[in-house]
């Protein structure tokens, strides 16, 4: 077993050890979807939802939930954590770089939020007859782009905060945006049109994602916005990054 795999079977074990954040991205969404199609008009069609049910709609704004929870909050303060407590300067004197912890991060908490999007899918097609994206190889396309555009954002908050706790309040600038653009705290469809029109470009892409979703085309200058986040989020995030 290589280094890098040796550390992420130890991440993972201290990951589940604290399963708050598995708990958060994988089960929450889940929760959450239940809880909005439990609320009477949610799954009959509305004009104000563009003649979809709400609960349509609301789909991709728990993808935003999932993605928000693990790349905005969870991975910020565990790098931070281990910066704090000295643990990468220590790994930087050793054959273990400490590169390889970020890595094993990083792969930890995407599984984590791939297995949290599969589970709402999965349960609002079961559940609701929510179908499937009737663009699945776009809907891919976008996903991917806002995983990459959301972890980057958390690394960004990551490579600047020096103790878990700063993590926790720098995180929230781009937390709370992001969750009221995907439509988390209200409905996107009951957003002023300015407000909408900003959300369609912003990670992780909800208007993206449910426009792939439901086939009506995704905007090129959509895909164009988010691989731009993805990009300058990992450039600047490496430039910023301090091992100490």
């Amino acid at each position: 077993m290589n280094t890098f795999a040796k550390i992420t079977t130890t991440e993972t074990k201290l990951f589940l050890r604290s399963p708050l954040m598995a708990v958060v991205g994988i089960l929450l969404p889940a929760a959450l979807l239940l809880g909005i199609g439990a609320i009477p008009g949610m799954t009959e069609p509305s004009e104000a939802a563009g003649g979809y049910r709400f609960i349509d709609a609301w789909v991709p704004s728990l993808i935003v939930v999932t993605l928000a929870a693990l790349a905005l909050q969870s991975i910020p303060g565990a790098v931070a954590t281990y910066r704090e407590q000295g643990v990468l300067r220590r790994l930087a004197t050793t054959p273990a770089h400490p590169a390889n912890l970020l890595g094993a991060q990083l792969l930890i908490h995407v599984v984590v939020a791939l297995a949290g999007i599969g589970l709402v899918l999965g349960l609002a097609d079961a559940v609701y007859d929510v179908p499937m994206p009737k663009h699945p190889l776009v809907f891919l396309l976008t996903l991917v782009l806002g995983v990459v555009s959301m972890f980057a954002l958390g690394l960004v908050t990551a490579s600047i905060a020096r103790t878990a706790k700063s993590a926790g309040g720098l995180a929230m600038v781009s937390f709370v945006p992001i969750m009221f653009f995907g439509g988390v705290y209200l409905p996107r469809p009951l957003l002023p049109e300015v407000l909408r029109r900003v959300g369609d470009y912003v990670p992780p892409g909800s208007q993206a994602l449910q426009d792939a979703w439901v086939g009506t085309g995704v905007q090129p200058l959509q895909l164009a916005a988010l691989a731009a986040f993805a990009v300058l989020g990992t450039v600047l995030a490496a430039k910023l990054f301090r091992w100490e």
